[in-house]
């Protein structure tokens, strides 16, 4: 029995049950596995297409672990998992546009944002941004603050009050942080899992999995976690 590969060794093993069971799709796999382990001794390194990197991808997600080790002879499971990463990564992953991120700022626009704030030194940005709003000009809160700051003005002096982290430390009992987590099947379908964490006690919550998560559908879900907290509250 040691001049036997494993395959071998293996085909021979399970005879007694594809002969008791008349299992004839058992007999089959043993016959392909034991053909392809014939091919690969007469050729080099295989070269795979793209199309059969994902079919391989797509079986071995749906794959038990230990099934994985033995059901690909001619590519490791670890290469096969990394294409199946690949696949989904390439999946959702949106087409570069010929100017990335957001245009940039009006120069006339730029000059009047720092115009504000220099003859109105008490303003910080969310106050500038605010005059910009109302004389008609659309901009947002976060282009103000980097205009002031490329151009040597701070964007919130002068101002009073405990700073933004201190606000955060005082008040981080009572604040809680929301976003959605997304899980990708097999098939490439897509679950997104909404989730608020408590920023005083770092406790995650689950509010809901859906595959399509519209506002209707966020706030309820938030609707729900609430309600479903305030009623294990002991009272």
């Amino acid at each position: 029995m040691a001049l036997f590969p494993p395959l071998a060794r293996l085909v021979l093993t399970r005879f007694r049950w594809v002969f008791a069971t008349g299992d004839a799709r058992d007999a089959e796999i043993l016959a392909l596995r034991h053909q392809v382990l014939v091919l690969q001794r007469q050729i080099g390194r295989p070269q795979f297409t793209d199309t059969d990197r994902t079919i391989l991808a797509v079986l071995a997600s749906a794959m038990e672990r230990a099934r994985r080790r033995t059901a690909f002879l001619i590519v490791r499971p670890e290469t096969v998992l990394r294409w199946q990463r690949r696949l989904v990564a390439r999946h959702w992953t949106q087409p570069h546009t010929a100017q990335p991120g957001r245009p940039p700022i009006d120069p006339e626009l730029r000059r009047l944002t720092i115009r504000l704030a220099r003859e109105n030194p008490t303003w910080g940005y969310r106050r500038i941004h605010g005059e910009l709003l109302r004389l008609g000009h659309s901009v947002a809160a976060s282009t103000v603050w980097k205009v002031l700051r490329s151009s040597g003005i701070d964007p919130s002096r002068d101002r009073t009050g405990p700073s933004w982290s201190d606000f955060i430390r005082s008040q981080a009992r009572a604040i809680v942080a929301t976003d959605f987590a997304c899980v990708d099947t097999a098939l490439l379908r897509r679950f997104h899992v909404l989730f608020v964490i408590e920023i005083g006690t770092r406790r995650v919550h689950l509010a809901g999995i859906t595959t399509n998560p519209t506002g209707a559908w966020t706030t309820q879900a938030a609707r729900n976690l609430f309600l479903h907290n305030r009623q294990s509250v002991p009272g």
